[in-house]
């Protein structure tokens, strides 16, 4: 991305960085100004892969599914990478299509994909089934050689945790338990609660009086994984952008950034299929 960047003019580069890197800092906190600084680089250069990109994930953390595939593609179109074919697959799942996200994760393009993305589609894939409500299909689409592996690797906890929460669905609740605290011991990032189902699973109440939302939050397992780790996922995207943007000035620019952020940011995101 860096070489993406520096091709363009020194001033557009450096303003096309600075907001790229608010897009990563504020991705995981405040999603809707992470949308914003996105829209804001794409006015600016949107013949860029890395900033379509960028801008995809950031319609994708804020649940604007229809935008961010097309974000996705454009993306895809631009470099010829199948990197983003998972992600733009689980879009599908969000707009309300896990036949099409299925159909996407029969396609060559998986092959193509590193063990890192070959198990984010099987994530995606299991997924689609558990949508369409083939709940028993959902754990046999995730067992797998990565599954059943000892080795850690940053995809295992969520693997371990999904496959987990497959098997509660079909009430094998041994087994889940079993695979809750596997997905626990792997976790060393915290990227799920499985601390949490586990203690639900033995029976064990927490109760947080300061978060009076608590019992309204959907399972983390019914939502799409677009849903989920998603600055995980996208921040990548714009480290180079580090490069290329004093990150001191990062700071001194966003006022300016989120001037330009309230003009043109888009209105709320559509509803899911």
């Amino acid at each position: 991305m860096r070489q993406e960047l520096l091709s363009l003019p020194k001033t557009l580069a450096e303003d096309v960085a600075k907001n790229l890197v608010m897009v990563a800092k504020l991705l995981d906190e405040d999603p809707e100004r992470a949308y914003g600084y996105s829209r804001v680089a794409l006015r600016l250069a949107s013949r860029v892969a890395a900033v379509r990109e960028a801008a995809g994930f950031a319609a994708y953390a804020v649940g604007k599914y229809s935008e961010a595939l097309a974000e996705f593609r454009a993306s895809r179109r631009m470099t010829g990478s199948v990197e983003l074919w998972p992600v733009m697959a689980d879009c599908e799942r969000g707009l309300g299509r896990p036949e099409k996200a299925m159909a996407m994760a029969g396609e060559p393009e998986v092959a193509k994909l590193d063990k890192a993305g070959q198990v984010e589609m099987r994530l995606v894939a299991a997924g689609a089934r558990r949508d369409m409500g083939q709940a028993e299909a959902a754990v046999v689409t995730l067992q797998s050689p990565e599954l059943a592996s000892s080795a850690v690797h940053p995809w295992t906890a969520r693997l371990r945790y999904a496959y987990a929460d497959a098997l509660l669905a079909v009430g094998r609740e041994g087994e889940a338990r079993d695979w809750f605290a596997k997905a626990l011991e792997a976790d060393q990032g915290g990227t799920t609660d499985a601390s949490d189902r586990l203690a639900e699973l033995d029976g064990v109440e927490f109760t947080d009086a300061l978060d009076e939302s608590a019992d309204d939050e959907e399972p983390a397992a019914d939502k799409p994984a677009a849903d989920r780790d998603v600055a995980e996922a996208g921040a990548g995207v714009v480290d180079a952008a580090v490069d290329v943007a004093d990150e001191d000035a990062v700071e001194d620019g966003a006022d300016r950034a989120d001037d330009v952020r309230r003009d043109g940011a888009e209105g709320g995101a559509p509803e899911k299929g």
